[in-house]
């Protein structure tokens, strides 16, 4: 079970418990009224989509309901850290990096050769 930690109720928590709510720090425009459509359509859709470390908003919906963040690496599915809605980007260590990285496969030496097939064996 994958658990995440809420900055608000300082527990681990099982993940049903959370929303995804998308990308987290993107600026909002200084006036929505006054940018065009082009402008809005990027605002609004248009989101990096990262492979690797990505910086989101979460709900603790069944929990205490508030939105946070959190840094999380989207191939491993581990989260590095979360924190409270508002605060600034954080600076990750190589080391929080490191942790988040999915398990590397074994080099294409330790594999068994395959079996002939059926068709091979017939040559």
């Amino acid at each position: 079970m994958l658990l995440i930690q809420c900055p608000y109720c300082q527990e681990d928590r099982p993940e049903i418990e959370f929303q995804g709510a998308g990308e987290a720090h993107i600026a909002r425009p200084a006036n929505i009224a006054d940018i065009s459509d082009a402008e809005f359509s990027e605002y609004f859709f248009i989101r990096d989509n990262t492979k690797g470390i990505v910086f989101e908003r979460w709900r603790h919906t069944h929990g205490c309901g508030r939105f946070f963040n959190a840094v999380r690496n989207s191939i491993s599915d581990k989260f590095i850290m979360t924190y409270k809605a508002g605060e600034p980007k954080p600076e990750l260590t190589e080391e929080q990096i490191k942790a988040a990285a999915p398990i590397s496969k074994k080099p294409a030496a330790d594999k068994p050769e395959p079996s002939p097939s059926k068709a091979e064996k017939a040559k």
